[in-house]
């Protein structure tokens, strides 16, 4: 399954006071929660409704590339 291998990045925003899950791999593709668990789940759902609407326009889908490095 494809959703499990795109990395997610948690981290907590003092602007919105809530941890934030980010996909990068796929644009704007985001979620935020109370708690670093519920930031995860949020974005797992998001995710998935990501890629069934890419699919669904006929949008190309990204290839899940794995850990992405950052300089």
């Amino acid at each position: 399954m494809m959703l499990n291998k795109y990395e997610i990045i948690l981290y907590w925003s003092d602007e919105d006071e809530a941890f934030i899950a980010e996909v990068p791999e796929l644009p704007g593709c985001m979620a935020d929660g109370e708690t670093y668990i519920e930031a995860l789940k949020h974005a797992e759902t998001i995710l998935q409704a990501w890629l069934e609407t890419a699919q669904e326009l006929g949008c190309p889908i990204p290839e899940p590339r794995g850990r992405l490095m950052y300089v």
